[in-house]
């Protein structure tokens, strides 16, 4: 892709997933009614604050075992749409399997800026290793996340409460993003883009798995690829995983499948 060469609708829909997909309301729809349920379910620990803004919260779900893996997810949505109810489902899966899980939540732009949302995210680990124990977690924790959480997942890999991460259809260079309408409420600084893109960044040294739907849009495509290139390079551990077929959404329903993605590729982070 010749991005210098594209129109500003070009650009634009080079990052639309919504437009990309037209089905994309009725899985974000069904994901947000099945996490509902699983909310219902498993209300125990639901909403712990760990900072002072409204979003500032954690879900929890402990296993049974308070040593099992616990799995910690972050939502996506161009981090400024959606929060962590309605992924709570993406975590069927890998409780039903044993392990822990967790969501936290961030404040959406344009009420932060993405250097206020990564802190939020260090913030939020920083709460769980203090306090998981209290809640039954206190074995090895896997970050992950979707989207924009894929992009939070890399950009936070070397917190010291993580021991590998897995980072799904995530946006790891930031520079093609302000050319686009995306960045009317995210407003990237040269700054931001420089120490927030992963791709710029140097390699963490720990266990990451990337994974993408080879249906979804190039630059999402391209990025999880040059990522794993990038780590492939210094010889860092991780799988490149793209899942055949699957678009921007459809990976999300892989993600929950007891047989999925999640359930299949986890436990070899823990090597």
């Amino acid at each position: 892709m010749n991005w210098g060469t594209l129109s500003r609708a070009e650009r634009d829909a080079a990052y639309d997933n919504l437009g990309a997909v037209p089905n994309s309301m009725a899985f974000n729809t069904a994901r947000a009614e099945a996490s509902a349920a699983f909310r219902a379910a498993h209300s125990g620990h639901l909403d712990l604050r760990y900072g002072p803004r409204e979003r500032n919260t954690w879900d929890l779900f402990p296993a049974s075992d308070p040593d099992a893996p616990c799995l910690v997810f972050i939502h996506g949505g161009y981090w400024q749409r959606n929060s962590k109810d309605q992924f709570a489902s993406v975590m069927a899966g890998p409780y039903a399997m044993g392990w822990s899980a967790a969501l936290p939540g961030h404040t959406l732009a344009p009420d932060a800026s993405l250097t206020d949302i990564a802190a939020e995210i260090n913030a939020a680990l920083d709460w769980l290793a203090a306090n998981g124990r209290a809640h039954g977690i206190k074995g090895p924790v896997i970050l992950s996340g979707w989207s924009a959480g894929g992009h939070l997942t890399a950009l936070c890999l070397g917190h010291p409460l993580i021991h590998a991460g897995l980072a799904i259809s995530g946006i790891f260079e930031l520079g093609p993003l302000r050319d686009t309408n995306l960045n009317q409420k995210l407003r990237l600084t040269d700054d931001e883009i420089a120490t927030l893109s992963p791709l710029r960044l140097p390699m963490v040294n720990k266990p990451l798995a990337i994974t993408y739907g080879t249906a979804e849009l190039p630059p999402l495509v391209a990025d999880s690829r040059d990522l794993h290139a990038r780590r492939s390079a210094t010889h860092l551990p991780g799988a490149l995983i793209p899942v055949p077929g699957r678009n921007h959404f459809t990976i999300v329903h892989e993600l929950q499948d007891e047989r999925g993605i999640l359930t299949r590729y986890l436990p070899t982070l823990l090597d």
